[in-house]
Formats: C-alpha cells, structure tokens, sequence
C-alpha cells in the first residue's frame, strides 16, 4: 500500500519535472530531494535500503561524469539518481528503468531532430496566451538545437518501469 502510494506521488512529481523540463529546460532543486525521500521511504518499507542506496550511488557515480563531460545537465543528473532509489533494487527492474529511459530519449532524440528540419524561428504574432508563448519558445529552441528537455524520458522511463510494478504487488 504505502509502495503504491509513494509510487503515484512519485508520478505526479515526475510529470512535473517533465513539464518544468519542457518550459524552462530545468528541474527545481526540490523536485530530486523530494523524490529522494519517497525513494527512502520506499526501501525502508521494502528493507532493501542499502542495495537502493548502492545502485542509486553507482548511477549518481556513472551520471556525474557525464555531466562532467557536459552531455547531460545537472537537473536530470539528480532527476535521474533520485528516481533509480524509486525504482526496487532488482536486477530485472533497474535494467528495465534504464532501457525504458534510454527508449524515451531516443524517442525524444528523433523527434526533436525531425521538428528541427520543419520548426524555423519563429516570426510574426508576439502576443497570445500561455500555449502560444510555450510554442514560439520551443520553435525557438528546436531552430537553434537546444538540448533536449531529458527529464521528459527519466520521467517516462520511471513511470513505465513504476506501473507494471504497482500492479504486482
């Protein structure tokens, strides 16, 4: 009960960072720590808190030098090893979360190099609501190859590796 709880709450929270990501390419700094804890939370119920640490360690680990090396911002560096904990420290599902995430961004990847052939910079109407101003800034950042909004796949790669799972137990 309390997994399929912290398992929804960690959903609305991704979907958050994912929407966050996709306006203003960063995830808030609460967003992992919150995540963090629920992770906690999780393998204390399940008593398997020290492998989640261990794995959620090595992925921070592996990350860290990506950022390093500047493939990957450090938002969904922490976005990413916050949700490993989330995920229950099992060989099956943390390849799962990873191939699903890998899967996403590919996803992302191609569609983003798609619209990057059609999206020019915008021009024209500056005014409009909400929806309009989000579209000219992302016709705006696809026309200059911007990175890609990466919590968008953590958060699809986690939420399809947390649903099946919530459904087994």
């Amino acid at each position: 009960m309390l997994t399929a709880v912290l398992s929804s709450g960690a959903a609305l929270l991704l979907v958050y960072a994912a929407l966050h990501d996709l306006a203003a390419r960063t995830v808030p700094n609460w967003l992992p720590l919150v995540l963090l804890v629920f992770g906690l939370c999780a393998r204390v119920a399940d008593h398997n808190l020290f492998s989640g640490l261990a794995v959620a360690a090595a992925a921070f680990s592996v990350l860290f030098i990506v950022w390093l090396l500047g493939a990957m911002g450090g938002g969904d560096v922490k976005l990413w090893a916050a949700t490993v904990l989330l995920i229950p420290p099992l060989l099956q599902p943390e390849l799962a979360f990873f191939l699903h995430v890998f899967i996403f961004g590919g996803i992302l990847a191609v569609v983003y190099l798609a619209l990057g052939f059609v999206v020019h910079k915008p021009r024209g109407r500056k005014a409009g609501g909400l929806v309009w101003r989000l579209l000219r800034a992302e016709a705006w950042r696809i026309s200059r190859r911007a990175p890609l909004p990466y919590a968008c796949a953590i958060a699809g790669g986690a939420i399809a590796t947390l649903l099946p799972l919530s459904f087994q137990r």
